[in-house]
Formats: structure tokens, C-alpha cells, sequence
């Protein structure tokens, strides 16, 4: 069983950041520190998308429209992956996930992430 937890979600007002964290737990837990990790949100009505991926070294990718504000970072003794995300907009309105990338385990629940204008 392979175990997703996103926390750090919440309302925010446009400017304001936030910073997510995913703990892997599970018999993936051996192998988080050779996959390469991504974060994706859904907006309300819309369809789940990637905003940035980590590979095993810390090589990033990121959606061009969070590209200069997130940042996103692993800690593999940990089983953890981060999203800092600085100068939020109301579009960035979602609820967040992480998963592998692409996106092969069981997702979890994630987290809010509301944003006021």
C-alpha cells in the first residue's frame, strides 16, 4: 500500500504564499529517491494538471503559469517533497496533489488551496 499525504493547503489573499508538503509513505517508501516527483492541482470545474515536477537529483520543470513564483523541493531521506508557492493569484485556486510524474500511484487526498482577490 502506498500512502500520499498533502498538507499545508488554506486560504490565502492574492500575494500571499503558502508552502505544501507530500509525505510518501508505503512500499513506495524504499523507492521515493529514484522517481521523479510532480505536483498538480485541479481547479474548480477543470482537469487535474501538472505545476512542476523533481527528478531524483533535483532537476525541476515547472507549468509556465507558476513558473518564477513556486519552487518546488525533496528531501528523499525524509520521503518528502515540497511546493513553496510565493505571489499567489485567485487562478491558482485548486486542490493540490503530488504524485510520481507522470502519475501512476493512488492518489491522496490533497490539499486546498484558496486564494482571495
Amino acid at each position: 500500500q502506498v500512502q500520499l499525504v498533502e498538507s499545508g493547503g488554506g486560504l490565502v489573499q492574492a500575494g500571499g504564499s503558502l508552502r505544501l508538503s507530500c509525505v510518501v509513505s508505503g512500499t513506495f517508501f524504499s523507492f521515493f529517491g529514484i522517481n521523479t516527483m510532480g505536483w498538480y492541482r485541479q481547479p474548480p470545474g477543470n482537469q487535474r494538471e501538472l505545476v512542476a515536477n523533481i527528478t531524483s537529483i533535483g532537476t525541476t520543470i515547472y507549468a509556465d503559469s507558476v513558473k518564477g513564483r513556486f519552487t518546488v523541493s525533496r528531501d528523499n531521506a525524509e520521503n518528502t517533497m515540497y511546493l513553496q508557492m510565493n505571489s499567489l493569484k485567485p487562478e491558482d485556486t485548486a486542490v493540490y496533489y503530488c504524485n510520481r510524474s507522470p502519475p501512476t500511484l493512488p492518489w491522496g487526498q490533497g490539499t486546498q488551496v484558496t486564494v482571495s482577490s
